[in-house]
């Protein structure tokens, strides 16, 4: 069964389908500045997209990661107080890549050179709202669930009208 995964930035909502089945719906918090696929523009860029890596196999719920490598940290209630502007990327990884030259793939509008990833966060800034600098972000336990769901090269769609066109 072919897997794609749908997310919708107006509802804030990622849905896992195979076939003509929907298997999961999670919440998500894309960007603040909304979609958009200019580099620098701290936006969700939009369209056709696809797994390009999956990082983190086996790593503890809420493990830190920095330049996709784990640092040994657990986030915890506290390192989030200590650290309130740090943009915490946990769990899991999922990089994508644009699969539209010129939209989402190549240069300045570059998905994965702009390094945005479907990823887990401190659980209490899922708060239904976007609030990221462009990647997509997921609870802990939802990511994770997400991951050991679907393989690299999965279709990802993202968009911010109610038309699906994975």
């Amino acid at each position: 069964m072919t897997k794609k995964i749908d997310i919708h930035i107006a509802s804030q909502a990622l849905t896992l389908s195979g076939g003509k089945d929907i298997l999961s719906t999670y919440p998500v918090s894309t960007a603040k500045n909304g979609g958009g696929e200019l580099s620098g523009s701290e936006c969700t860029p939009r369209g056709r997209h696809i797994i390009r890596a999956k990082i983190g196999a086996g790593a503890r719920a809420g493990s830190v990661f920095v330049g996709r490598r784990q640092t040994g940290e657990i986030y915890t209630d506290q390192r989030g107080y200590e650290y309130p502007d740090r943009d915490w990327i946990l769990s899991r990884i999922l990089w994508l890549s644009g699969c539209e030259k010129g939209y989402n793939r190549l240069g300045n509008v570059d998905t994965m050179r702009r390094y945005i990833y479907i990823h887990g966060c401190p659980d209490e800034l899922m708060k239904g709202e976007p609030d990221s600098h462009g990647c997509i972000r997921m609870g802990n336990a939802d990511v994770i669930d997400l991951f050991d769901q679907i393989a690299i090269g999965t279709a990802v769609y993202i968009h911010d009208d109610s038309s699906i066109k994975s």
